[in-house]
């Protein structure tokens, strides 16, 4: 995994072939609809249950890998959102590697659902840095259901993130990656014990504090959460409360959810203070994103303003590698 190189014409030959043929982009989805719910599980490739690790390695191709990791709220109100990223995937990694945002960028996509009423709650795709990273996308199962409680299983996720995934960025030059979250819910009150075993296979044995593995997971990444424009609790100001006692203002509201692809790599750019916001959205202005800048514009005024950002430290994150939760 990550080997190889992103190529624009073949990522448009294959949209053309697809849609030529009449085949669904999202032809996991469909095929997995045409079942009994009974029968609904994640593809192989991103069921995470007994997942020792998800890898982000350098490689001849890439020397300076760093790890992005997109993970969707894939329940009823979201499901929109995935396919926005599908079709811009190549804008996305335009800005990130042809304006200088990132060398070697390795990108991971995710499904994040319903832990106590979904069939597939958690998918968990692999670090890719070629066209494997659009077929990863389009094989999440966007199942479309959510328990209707305000919350959705965000923290089983991060957990899985913290504890299964292993990066050359971090081992080797102590570098961060990049973790977003994209939905509009809150977290369960509580990680479950009886979840994890079920749905990641770890033997753990009592509930976890979600804010722990929050702060666990911020000492190798930087962590956003996406809140779209047309979705449920869009404007529910106890969601935004929720994520900013969490994250700060790495909490970004979007007015346009169109502008989802462009928002994550304006993010990275002043993350790693390579761009301004200004200069931002000039490039993405120059890729054809003009109106999409706006929404990324307003969403990271607090982040970026016009000049290079400060990354907020959350509280407490010294100490060694292996956390032990509480």
């Amino acid at each position: 995994m990550g080997h190889g190189k992103w190529d624009d014409n073949a990522y448009a030959a294959a949209k053309t072939f697809r849609a030529a043929k009449g085949i669904d982009d999202f032809g996991y989805t469909a095929a997995m609809r045409s079942r009994p719910a009974t029968h609904w599980k994640a593809d192989p490739t991103l069921d995470p249950k007994n997942v020792t690790t998800r890898e982000c390695r350098d490689s001849p191709d890439h020397a300076d890998s760093t790890p992005i990791a997109i993970l969707f709220d894939v329940t009823g109100s979201m499901g929109r959102v995935p396919q926005i990223m599908q079709r811009k995937l190549g804008k996305l990694h335009g800005l990130l590697q042809r304006k200088g945002y990132l060398t070697d960028p390795q990108l991971l996509f995710g499904g994040i659902g319903d832990a106590d009423s979904d069939r597939v709650p958690l998918q968990i795709g692999q670090f890719e840095s070629d066209n494997r990273m659009d077929e990863q996308l389009r094989t999440i199962f966007l199942e479309g259901n959510g328990g209707g409680q305000k919350s959705e299983s965000y923290e089983l996720a991060a957990y899985f993130i913290a504890r299964h995934v292993t990066t050359d960025a971090w081992q080797k030059r102590g570098r961060k990656g990049y973790l977003f979250l994209i939905g509009d819910e809150l977290n369960k009150p509580r990680l479950e014990a009886r979840h994890i075993r079920r749905i990641i296979g770890d033997d753990v044995k009592q509930d976890i504090d979600p804010a722990s593995i929050y702060r666990e997971l911020e000492r190798k990444w930087h962590v956003y959460f996406v809140l779209p424009n047309q979705s449920s609790y869009y404007n529910d100001p106890q969601i935004a409360d929720h994520w900013r006692d969490l994250l700060g203002q790495h909490f970004l509201k979007l007015d346009d959810p169109g502008a989802v692809c462009e928002l994550i790599a304006a993010t990275i750019g002043l993350e790693e203070r390579v761009v301004d916001l200004d200069q931002a959205m000039v490039d993405l202005a120059e890729i054809g994103s003009t109106t999409e800048s706006e929404a990324v514009g307003k969403a990271l005024v607090h982040v970026g303003a016009n000049t290079t950002p400060t990354n907020p430290a959350p509280p407490q994150l010294d100490g060694p590698d292996t956390v032990t939760l509480t």
